[in-house]
C-alpha cells in the first residue's frame, strides 16, 4: 500500500510539473485569434461561425444583430473577404467547433528573427564548452580522488563551496576582468570562462574513488604513467558518468541566460536564450509565435534527454554519488 500512494503521489507530481510544457505546446499550433479569444485549454479547438448560400458554406464573423438578421463580413475559403456587411437571417448561421493545428506558427517564428543564427552559436558554444568541463573535471577529478598531496581535501572542500556563491555575486568581477582581457562580446567570454565545472569535478571524484586501488596498481606494474592510467583505465570505466557530466553540461550551456546577456551584445554571437528574450519583446502580443519558439529551443534538449536517460540513471545507480 505505501508503494502504490507513493507511486500515486510521484505521478501527480509529475502530471503537475509537466501541465506547464503540455501547455506551451499546445498553444504553440493555436492561432493568434483563438488565443485572443481567451481560449487557454489544451486542445487547439477553433471556434466559428458560418453561413450556407446556394449550397455554399462560407466563413462569417458577426458584426450586429438586429431582430431576427445579422450583419456579417463573409469570407472564402482562403479567409478573404468577399462581401463586408451582409445582413443574413440569424437562424441560418452556424457555430462550429473543430481541431486545428497551425504548425506555420514555428516557421514565422523562426523566420521573424535570426533564429538559425542563434542555434548555431548556441551549439558552438555549448559543445565547446562541454569538451573543455569534460578535460578538465576528468584531470582535476583524478587528482582530489587518487593522488595523495598537502591540503587536498580543503582544496576541494573550497571548492564546492564555491557552488554555493549565487551567480549575481561573482557577475560585475568577471565582467571586469573579462573586459581587461579584451575579451568582452567575444565567442571566449561564452566559452572559456565555463570549461571548468565544479560539479562535473565532484560528480567524477565520486565515481572516480569507486575504483579499486589494485587496478592501479596493476596500472604502475605495467608502466602507465597518470594520464595514461586516466585515459586508459579510469576513463573508460566511467563511461557513465562522463555521459551525465556531458549531458549536465551541454543542458547547463545550452539554457544560459544571464552570462550571456551580460557579456555580450553584438547580434552575431547572440545565443539562442537571449534572442529567444529579444523575440519575446518583439512579439509579446503574439503569444502563439512565442510559444513556438519556446517550443523549438527546448526540443534539442528533450531529444538529448531521451536518448542519454538510461545514461544518467545508470551513473547514478552504478556509484555516481558514493562517498
Amino acid at each position: 500500500m505505501k508503494k502504490y500512494i507513493s507511486y500515486t503521489i510521484l505521478s501527480i507530481c509529475g502530471l503537475i510539473m509537466v501541465i506547464p510544457f503540455i501547455w506551451m505546446i499546445t498553444t504553440s499550433v493555436k492561432s493568434q485569434l483563438e488565443v485572443n479569444k481567451g481560449n487557454v485549454g489544451f486542445l487547439p479547438i477553433e471556434e466559428y461561425s458560418t453561413y450556407e448560400e446556394d449550397g455554399t458554406t462560407y466563413r462569417i464573423t458577426d458584426i450586429k444583430q438586429e431582430g431576427d438578421s445579422t450583419y456579417v463580413h463573409i469570407y472564402n475559403d482562403n479567409m478573404e473577404r468577399i462581401r463586408s456587411y451582409e445582413k443574413v437571417a440569424t437562424s441560418d448561421i452556424k457555430s462550429q467547433r473543430k481541431i486545428k493545428l497551425h504548425f506555420e506558427n514555428f516557421k514565422k517564428a523562426f523566420t521573424k528573427v535570426p533564429f538559425k543564427r542563434y542555434f548555431l552559436n548556441t551549439i558552438l558554444v555549448s559543445v565547446l564548452t562541454v569538451l573543455g568541463v569534460i578535460v578538465t573535471g576528468s584531470l582535476a577529478a583524478y587528482a582530489f580522488a587518487i593522488m595523495r598531496f598537502k591540503g587536498r581535501d580543503f582544496l576541494f572542500y573550497f571548492f564546492i563551496s564555491m557552488m554555493m556563491v549565487p551567480q549575481p555575486v561573482y557577475l560585475i568581477p568577471s565582467y571586469v576582468l573579462l573586459n581587461h582581457l579584451g575579451w568582452i562580446d567575444t565567442y571566449q567570454a561564452l566559452i572559456v570562462p565555463w570549461m571548468a565545472n565544479i560539479f562535473t569535478i565532484f560528480l567524477l571524484r565520486q565515481q572516480f574513488k569507486t575504483i579499486p586501488d589494485e587496478l592501479f596498481d596493476a596500472a604502475r606494474i605495467d608502466g602507465c604513467g597518470r594520464l595514461r592510467t586516466l585515459w586508459k583505465l579510469v576513463l573508460p570505466l566511467s563511461k557513465s558518468v562522463l555521459a551525465t557530466a556531458a549531458i549536465f553540461g551541454f543542458i547547463g550551456s545550452w539554457n544560459s541566460f544571464m552570462w550571456p546577456l551580460v557579456m555580450t551584445d553584438s547580434p552575431a554571437i547572440r545565443v539562442l536564450q537571449v534572442g529567444l528574450s529579444y523575440f519575446s519583446q518583439e512579439a509579446s502580443a503574439q503569444t502563439s509565435l512565442l510559444m513556438a519558439a519556446s517550443t523549438f529551443s527546448i526540443l534539442p534538449l528533450v531529444i538529448l534527454f531521451l536518448i542519454a536517460q538510461k545514461q544518467i540513471i545508470a551513473s547514478f545507480a552504478s556509484s555516481g554519488l558514493k562517498g
